[in-house]
């Protein structure tokens, strides 16, 4: 991982240049064993920023197009970064964000599949509700406010885990995942400066 930890130290270095981070709760994130870490989406540069704050390594996926290059495809799976086909369901990629958490690794995601740059929450995709109940890791909503503005401010709020309790021990429909991924994204709201009351069907914008 020797990789990841040069990465995470350029990263943070210029950053901590350019920006004011500010990180909350990080108390909430677990020590060790798996966890799924989920977050808002309206900047390519948070994952980045996820990474940086995170006290512990973590993967996420990104889109199979940026490993057409292999110079970029040797970087990215070297930081724990791995490839998922967007626009349809992505067994492998599934599987493969399985075995990190059962690796006891921490996995990055953000629900809402792409970016939305208006800043508003947008819905949520099932795939994250289904790796949290299939897995049964915890999920630590983070909610990243800022408008990544030279010099300006980023506060990273890390959040207690989503209560999932009432959906892990039923039959994984599509009327469970939905109401699990409400529940994710309403974790994520509640972690934005101010906190943001996450409403489905207000919240189901087109991404830009």
């Amino acid at each position: 991982m020797w990789l990841y930890g040069f990465a995470k130290f350029l990263v943070r270095l210029s950053f901590g240049t350019v920006y004011r981070i500010k990180v909350e709760g990080l108390e909430n994130v677990p020590p060790e064993g798996g966890a799924i870490v989920c977050g808002n989406h309206f900047d390519g540069r948070d994952p980045l920023i996820v990474g940086i704050t995170m006290p512990r390594p973590i993967s996420f996926m990104a889109k199979q197009e940026l490993f057409k290059n292999k110079l970029l495809a040797w970087v990215l799976q070297g930081i724990g970064v791995f490839p998922v086909k967007r626009g349809q369901p992505d067994r492998a990629a599934l599987k493969h964000s399985i075995e990190v958490l059962q690796s006891g690794a921490c996995f990055g995601i953000f629900p809402e599949g792409t970016r939305h740059k208006t800043g508003r929450l947008g819905k949520a995709e099932p795939g994250t509700a289904y790796l949290a109940l299939k897995s049964g890791a915890p999920v630590i909503p983070v909610g990243i406010t800022s408008g990544y503005k030279l010099f300006g401010p980023i506060i990273v709020k890390y959040g207690r885990a989503v209560d999932l309790d009432q959906f892990r021990n039923a039959k994984l429909s599509s009327e469970a995942l939905d109401a699990a991924s409400n529940a994710i994204m309403a974790g994520i709201g509640s972690q934005l400066v101010p906190p943001v009351t996450y409403v489905a069907a207000a919240s189901d914008e087109p991404p830009e």
